[in-house]
């Protein structure tokens, strides 16, 4: 049997348009199509399915992470096979740089995941955790998706908030009990890989399979909006970690941040609001 979950709304309808072509594929196999977002229960179908199914998981970046925590043991699931049908794709873009699979067995990393503690939850999460513009930028894409369905264009949104809109903060970063204060603090995020962001490297030295379980705390601080504008678009390749005047990297096994002012923050793209700390552990 194959369960295929998918997310209607993922990529302006990309996943939509793949999970009609799995359909039409796969119809003489046995197949159970489930819309994520229309089920009362979408992932009740994990107490029926059997090592020998498979799960094929369509969907953006979002779609898996909701996936991670809905699912229990991952240990215990069947093989699941991720067509990634999202805006970013950060997951593909991290361990499929050259885009040859169209799908992704993400069995393969569910050994250790790390957590992430938000306003008293705990989240599994297998991209990163962005605080600061990032989480600015997930919480306009929201407003925007919310009144229209057109793409979401999310470097004209960083560029705005740079301008002004969005406002830097002071912030504490603690990296294994070590504690750093920092002024102007523009983004801080948690990252187990290397993209957030719909391809932004923010952390290019970090490995999601690294033996000993660090996780890359990337933060940007202590610039004027001018200087971050003229050197933020370096993020797409990984060279802004160059300017060591404004990029501080540090890794480690726990990761906490804290801000003077609440802010939005994203995990893996979902968007939390009104945040003013955060904990992620990888160990």
């Amino acid at each position: 049997m194959i369960f295929l979950l998918y997310n209607p709304k993922a990529g302006n309808g990309r996943a939509e348009e793949i999970a009609d072509r799995i359909r039409s594929k796969e119809q003489s196999s046995g197949i159970e199509s489930i819309n994520i977002l229309d089920e009362k229960d979408a992932y009740g179908f994990m107490e029926r399915a059997g090592q020998e199914d498979l799960v094929y998981l369509v969907g953006g970046d979002g779609t898996l992470n909701r996936f991670i925590n809905a699912a229990g043991d991952l240990k215990a699931l069947p093989e699941i096979f991720f067509y990634p049908a999202g805006t970013g794709n950060d997951l593909k873009n991290d361990i499929d740089p050259d885009n040859i699979s169209d799908r992704i067995r993400i069995n393969d990393y569910f050994d250790t995941l790390p957590t992430v503690s938000v306003n008293g939850r705990e989240y599994r999460f297998f991209n990163g955790i962005g605080f600061g513009i990032d989480g600015y930028c997930c919480e306009e894409g929201d407003k925007i998706r919310a009144r229209s369905d057109k793409p979401v264009n999310y470097t004209r949104i960083a560029i705005m908030g740079l301008l002004g809109k969005y406002k830097p903060r002071n912030a504490k970063v603690t990296v294994d009990g070590v504690t750093k204060e920092y002024k102007r603090v523009w983004l801080a995020p948690a990252m187990l890989g290397r993209f957030y962001g719909g391809g932004m490297m923010v952390a290019p030295g970090q490995d999601r399979k690294n033996k000993e379980h660090t996780l890359t705390c990337a933060v940007m601080s202590g610039t004027g909006k001018l200087k971050t504008l003229i050197r933020f678009p370096k993020i797409f390749t990984g060279r802004h970690i160059k300017y060591t005047d404004m990029m501080h990297m540090s890794r480690g096994h726990e990761i906490t941040v804290e801000f003077d002012t609440p802010c939005a923050l994203q995990i893996d793209g979902e968007t939390f609001l009104d945040v003013r700390e955060y904990t992620a552990r990888y160990f």
